[in-house]
């Protein structure tokens, strides 16, 4: 098993139905993670000069090392190995088959985002037809887009901010000249809905698993609870009492300061700061609202993610950086026209990244897409 932008987790060892096939085959499993995450510190700090040795071709290489270790020390020469991952680390099981085929017999990249892109505007699509596939169908997105237009509205009336501060459970006030401030605000909203799609009823433990999509609309199409915004601003409270905080964070300079921070036992380093930097270098994958038909508003544009890059890591790092690695990333890795044998691309019908993904068996590679499942690792209702 392939480890991503987190700690690895001890679960894995004992669930999922790659042990229940570990079972079946008599097979023996290991989980590595990635560099630069969890406990993996190969540097004294996460300084820009150290996050260098921080991208998927060196995450390839330990994984090939870990590989040929393991052979030699368990005397594992002549068996066959087989490696999974689930959403980057998906990514990086078809990228090792690709690169290593002489280490990996086969592999199995479920949720894989194969296309590197800097706008993913299509993510928010898939949010909203995901929504739409609910009891509550375009109700619930329809709500959405309601509230949004409300907020959009006290931002620029006169009364605004108190009763709004309030209502959302402001952690500071909000200055409406502050566009950046503005911005992470409507993307921090839109991130409630997102993140319970992309992970909807995949069997997690964290915080906030038990709410799900059809929680999410049931809350937007409630009257009961008042007007749209005030709908909007439920889920907001909701989540923030699943994962245990007891105000909104949307300040954009507060969350620079966070990022920018290189010390190991800082919030940045649980994966915030990493992942952002192999976003600048290597990815994109931003989520921006530039797509037409959603309903979380246009207030954060491409433009507001590309920044972050320059304002989190330096100057250096810039949209023309930016553009060649994403050239780079595909070029290597073949993008959506790669070709292999011996592996699978499970994709769930719900889950935003599957818009990255390989999700036909046209490209001549095997893909399984299941109607319904957001994240498809690990469930056995997804094999």
């Amino acid at each position: 098993m392939i480890g991503g932008e987190g700690e690895a987790s001890p679960k894995w060892m004992v669930q999922g139905m790659w042990i229940e096939w570990a079972k079946k085959f008599n097979a023996l499993c290991f989980q590595l993670e990635h560099r630069y995450y969890g406990k993996s510190h190969p540097t004294k700090n996460m300084s820009i000069k150290n996050l260098k040795h921080l991208s998927s071709e060196q995450a390839l290489a330990d994984l090939a090392y870990f590989i040929e270790a393991k052979k030699k020390e368990m005397k594992l020469q002549h068996n066959k190995w087989i490696v999974f991952g689930g959403s980057y680390p998906g990514s990086l099981a078809a990228w090792f088959r690709l690169k290593y085929p002489h280490l990996a017999y086969g592999a199995v990249a479920s949720s894989a985002p194969l296309f590197a892109k800097i706008n993913f505007k299509e993510y928010l699509g898939v949010v909203t037809k995901a929504l739409q596939t609910t009891q509550q169908s375009s109700q619930c997105t329809g709500a959405i887009e309601q509230a949004t237009t409300a907020l959009e509205d006290e931002i620029q009336s006169t009364r605004c901010c108190q009763t709004m501060e309030k209502l959302f459970s402001l952690c500071d006030p909000l200055d409406v000249t502050n566009k950046l401030d503005v911005a992470n605000l409507f993307e921090t909203l839109a991130g409630n809905f997102e993140g319970v799609v992309q992970y909807n009823k995949d069997n997690r433990d964290s915080k906030g698993a038990n709410i799900t999509m059809d929680v999410l609309c049931d809350t937007m199409t409630d009257p009961k609870i008042g007007s749209p915004l005030a709908r909007y601003a439920a889920v907001n409270n909701m989540l923030l009492k699943a994962t245990g905080e007891k105000c909104l964070d949307f300040k954009y300079s507060k969350m620079l300061r966070d990022m920018r921070s290189t010390d190991w036992n800082s919030s940045a380093s649980e994966g915030g700061r990493q992942w952002t930097y192999q976003t600048c270098t290597e990815f994109g994958y931003y989520q921006s609202s530039d797509l037409a038909d959603q309903p979380f508003g246009k207030r954060f544009p491409i433009e507001f993610s590309i920044r972050q890059c320059s304002d989190i890591f330096g100057p250096k790092f810039s949209y023309n950086l930016l553009k060649n690695a994403i050239a780079r990333t595909n070029f290597i890795y073949g993008g959506l026209g790669l070709k292999l044998d011996r592996t699978v691309f499970p994709n769930g019908s719900v889950d935003p990244w599957s818009a990255l993904g390989i999700t036909s068996n046209t490209t001549g590679n095997v893909a399984i897409f299941i109607q319904g499942p957001a994240r498809t690792y690990g469930s056995k209702e997804c094999y």
